[in-house]
């Protein structure tokens, strides 16, 4: 446990709860506290940012571009605060991550390219299985689709389109700025990397049961498909990578061509599993900040950390 400056402001270490009579007698918050702090602040945060959503008054569908345009102002403006809630919650904690606030939440320039780089790389191994699938089902060559990609009139089409723009852009953007950038300072302190890394799509997932209310709403479907797709898609979210490994297996099964594709995908999640941890070595990426934050919290053993 460090004293940081002349505050009287001490860490607090929660992955050391036989350091806890010394917080208590610092006049600190104690390890309990600072979870509860943290737990609800990422809870206030969830409903904020789904909250956001519904304060325009509409009879139509959350496709319809009108609705859209609204959304994307209440989602920004929520967005953009969100890094208040993180301030907020290290006032009330009193912990103090000897950096920025920007710097703690992912913004900085140290390590950019290959933070940029590496795991996209990463990511397009562990999809291999389902590109060669969409390969071969496409009916355009490889030149045709790049030729799409490439085509100028394509990129405007997208951009003036409301719902490619919701789901490729400003949805990634402020979802991985709230449910990650602020979140996961907040629940590393309290219950470590590992945990928070798993505690984090949790609220993500459960974020996404608001569009209950809208199916229902305007009879999208039945009671228990509606039901049932929520639940699906909250085990999308939450629970990603066991996700694609499931699904793309099971829907390669029946292809045509299922061995070279099943052979595609075992080696997709092979190549991933063997390269995840060189490919995310910390070393690679520079001085990181949630790593920074533990050490400082008395937690220099963190394994994602090395």
């Amino acid at each position: 446990m460090a004293a940081l400056g002349g505050d009287g402001l001490r860490l607090l270490s929660v992955s050391r709860p036989e350091r806890q009579p010394e917080s208590a007698a610092l006049g600190g918050p104690g390890p309990g506290l600072c979870c509860w702090v943290s737990v609800f602040s990422c809870l206030s945060l969830a409903c904020s940012y789904v909250g956001s959503l519904y304060v325009w008054k509409s009879e139509l569908p959350r496709d319809h571009p009108a609705v859209i345009k609204r959304r994307f102002t209440s989602v920004l403006v929520v967005s953009s605060l969100s890094p208040l809630c993180v301030l907020l919650w290290r006032e009330l904690t009193g912990i103090q991550p000897g950096t920025s606030l920007l710097t703690l939440m992912g913004f900085r320039l140290e390590g950019i390219f290959p933070a940029a780089l590496l795991p996209l790389l990463l990511t397009m191994i562990l999809f291999l299985g389902p590109l060669m699938q969409l390969s071969m089902d496409c009916p355009c060559d490889l030149a045709d689709g790049l030729k799409v990609v490439l085509a100028p009139r394509s990129w405007a089409r997208c951009l003036t389109d409301m719902r490619w723009l919701r789901n490729q852009v400003i949805a990634p953007l402020t979802e991985e700025l709230v449910f990650r950038a602020c979140m996961l300072p907040m629940l590393a302190p309290c219950m470590g990397l590992g945990p928070a890394v798993f505690t984090c799509p949790l609220f993500f997932g459960v974020a996404h049961f608001h569009h209950i209310f809208e199916q229902l709403r305007f009879r999208q479907s039945s009671v228990g498909s509606i039901f049932l797709s929520a639940a699906f898609q909250f085990s999308y979210t939450a629970v990603f990578g066991a996700y694609t490994a499931f699904l793309f297996i099971r829907t390669a099964l029946e292809h045509p061509q299922r061995r070279p594709l099943l052979a595609g995908y075992a080696l997709g999640v092979g190549l991933f599993l063997l390269l995840l941890q060189p490919l995310t070595d910390p070393k690679l990426y520079g001085s990181l900040p949630l790593c920074v934050l533990l050490e400082q919290a008395g937690d220099s053993e963190a394994p994602l950390c090395s």
